[in-house]
């Protein structure tokens, strides 16, 4: 057995290249994904900076810790507050009654939130007891300036190589199945000479996937090397667009290696066992006697699999968009779902080929072949339209929901405010309102909110400096209630809350974790894209520093009151959703997807078209000139290539109007389009590598 395996991948090596190169290119990007992953799990230790010389630093509390219950018990829950409390001054007192005592602006250490200690951290830990933190060591780093950025880097980070690496597995496992269902179906005649011979289905079978074990190993290995060499160059990569922190290296991590060459093993054999059960099939007459025509290209299990799969995607839209349409804003979400809705489609394809392209109405000889040359070939056509279909696909829901939640959220910010001029800015300075102008200063917070007795609630939230400003100048989907009403005792909540009636009373934690205090409820939002509350007033808000003043009238004296906040006049605030970097990643998967699609397409269609030989001469015996023979085959390829395109579109046109309602359902804009100009680029790259892959060997046949 093992003989005949190396003798035919020896012999048939140009059928197997394209499928060793996907599997490869695969194994290689996953290696390289998973080597990204293992150095952005943990943020590098950085010196501390704020109290580099203090062997000891006392910082205030910064968890809020609140009981819930889980069960028949009461279990205590911790939350990270914005920023630290204030150190107790009768613990400041204490420590500088008896060592040297630094505040990081000064010997004054009244009212900061972390003090340096020049002393025994087990006297000072024997002092403090609970009413402070005492860090030593690297720890002392937490009382820096914004001590998670690094951690926080990497969550977006992770994200993106995640999603990246998930993309790649889809994408190759499709690949390499489709490679090798269609590898299949043109050595029909082979196997039924090898049944001839005496070989049982079973041999057959076996066959088939210790060819795949040969070429999974051979390719992982070439894969693990492939990924040695391009994670560094992933990571400077990463830095230059802006997508990593600096600092950001690529570790010494062995699991990644590990991972993806079992990954790409199991591909290889995954990809060859629905291939090799139909091969075992095969009868010894069947297939001397098969024509050109598929009559079976859609077995019961294909088409029992990719409808569930149709279902269950066409299901988790409609139960998302029903029950948390907000999550359908999320790039997890629609960079996921639309994969059980392409698998399926892909799936079911060969049903829909011969239809489609039967609507081909072209006239004359070149025409009427394309269309029932491409009618009758399903599987071939099928090949080369399930990859377009990829790739179409995922650039249309994939750009057309990012820029759709984009376009939404920046339509959202406009419709929500009256003013002329919006000042942004990280920590502004307050101004007075110029005679016949309003100004309306808000700032970030958070506050904590029970969710029921099992869970507390941290929710981002603004704190407004001028109720009576704020009212005029919003412009909030207001469900209920009155802006206009928010004090000091009140609160502004969004339909997310558990207690959401204008009136009702909500108990509310402070962001420096002060309280509880009860709040009522004075006006309820609807959720939109996500921005909408909750508001408070300066007093609910200790510590929040102003990041954004909306102005209207009052002239150049306004302007000139702006420019000297600080900030940037004027400045649209603009969300996170049109962030540039979020728009290099997804050119990184959609770049992942369509190299694979160019390789599935080339390896299709040079394998489908060189076996073609007999063919080809029959037309031209039959009068056909070289030009027309190049043209037909051209022509298949490029309605194979239409025929996914329009598959493709299909789906964007699902995702997109689930997304569509979606943002309805939020009462939130909906802005939305296919993105024409990415799906056309894809496109245009798979039907110019369709067109050469086929017309290359048909010029050589033809010759």
């Amino acid at each position: 057995m093992l003989t005949v395996v190396l003798a035919g991948l020896r012999d048939r090596w140009a059928s197997f290249l394209g499928g060793f190169v996907a599997l490869a290119l695969g194994v290689g990007l996953l290696a390289t994904m998973g080597l990204g992953l293992s150095a952005t799990l943990h943020a590098p230790e950085r010196p501390p900076q704020r109290f580099a010389s203090s062997p000891v630093v006392v910082q205030g509390q910064d968890r809020l810790t609140l009981d819930v219950r889980r069960g028949p018990r009461t279990v205590p829950v911790e939350l990270r507050l914005d920023r630290p409390q204030p150190v107790d001054g009768r613990v400041l007192r204490e420590l500088r009654a008896r060592w040297t005592v630094t505040a990081s602006g000064g010997p004054d250490a009244v009212g900061v939130d972390a003090v340096g200690v020049d002393a025994p951290a087990a006297e000072v830990r024997t002092l403090v007891g609970d009413r402070a933190r005492v860090l030593t060591g690297t720890e002392r780093a937490q009382a820096d300036p914004d001590p998670d950025r690094d951690a926080r880097a990497l969550v977006g980070l992770n994200a993106l190589l995640g999603t990246s690496g998930g993309v790649t597995a889809f994408v190759s496992v499709f690949v390499v199945a489709s490679t090798f269902a269609f590898a299949v179906a043109l050595r029909r005649r082979e196997f039924g000479l090898l049944r001839t011979a005496g070989a049982t289905p079973g041999q057959i079978r076996r066959l088939l996937l210790t060819e795949a074990a040969a070429l999974g190993v051979l390719a992982s290995a070439a894969g693990c090397a492939l990924g040695a060499l391009g994670a560094p160059l992933l990571a400077r990569a990463l830095v230059d667009g802006g997508l990593a922190p600096a600092w950001f290296t690529i570790g010494g991590a062995s699991w990644p290696f590990h991972t993806a060459f079992w990954t790409g093993v199991t591909v290889a054999l995954a990809g060859a066992v629905a291939a090799s059960r139909r091969a075992g099939k095969v009868g010894p007459t069947a297939a001397l006697r098969e024509a050109d025509v598929d009559a079976d290209a859609l077995p019961l299990g294909r088409a029992v699999l990719g409808t569930g799969l149709l279902l269950a995607g066409l299901g988790l839209l409609v139960w998302t968009c029903a029950t948390e349409p907000s999550a359908l804003l999320k790039r997890k979400t629609y960079t996921t779902l639309p994969m059980l809705l392409i698998t399926g489609v892909a799936l079911l394809s060969p049903l829909l080929v011969r239809p489609a392209a039967r609507l081909l109405r072209s006239r004359g000889a070149v025409g009427t072949l394309v269309r029932e040359n491409s009618a009758a070939a399903v599987r071939r056509t099928a090949a080369v339209a399930a990859p377009v279909l990829v790739t179409v696909a995922l650039a249309g829901t994939l750009f057309g929901s990012a820029t759709g939640v984009t376009r939404a959220k920046e339509a959202e910010s406009r419709e929500q405010t009256a003013a002329q001029y919006v000042v942004s800015g990280e920590e502004l300075r307050p101004v007075a309102a110029p005679p016949g102008a309003v100004v309306s200063p808000t700032g970030a917070t958070s506050v904590f909110v029970r969710d029921g007795a099992e869970a507390v609630v941290k929710y981002g939230a603004r704190a407004v400096a001028d109720p009576a400003a704020f009212a005029e100048l919003a412009r909030l989907p207001v469900v209920a209630g009155d802006l206009r009403d928010l004090d000091d005792r009140s609160i502004v909540v969004n339909e997310e809350f558990e207690r959401h009636r204008v009136g009702e009373t909500v108990e509310v934690w402070r962001a420096d974790g002060s309280g509880p205090v009860q709040l009522r409820v004075a006006a309820v939002l609807a959720l939109g894209t996500g921005d909408n509350g909750p508001y408070v007033t300066r007093a609910n808000a200790p510590g929040s520093a102003l990041d954004r003043i909306d102005a209207r009238g009052g002239g150049t004296a306004t302007v000139r009151a702006l420019e000297a906040s600080g900030g940037t006049v004027p400045s649209e605030h603009r969300p996170d959703g049109g962030n540039p970097q979020n728009r290099l990643g997804m050119i990184l998967v959609l770049g992942i997807a369509l190299v694979y699609t160019v390789i599935g397409l080339a390896n299709t269609l040079l394998m489908a078209t060189s076996v073609r030989g007999g063919e080809l001469a029959s037309l031209r015996l039959a009068g056909a000139t070289r030009a027309q023979v190049l043209r037909v085959v051209t022509g298949e390829a490029a309605l194979a290539v239409a025929i996914g395109t329009v598959l493709g579109l299909m789906v964007t046109g699902v995702v997109l109007g689930a997304l569509g309602a979606g943002l309805a359902a939020l009462s939130a804009p909906v802005v939305l389009a296919p993105p024409w100009a990415v799906i056309g680029a894809a496109a245009g790259v798979c039907a110019t590598v369709a067109v050469a892959s086929a017309g290359l060997p048909a010029w050589r046949l033809t010759r």
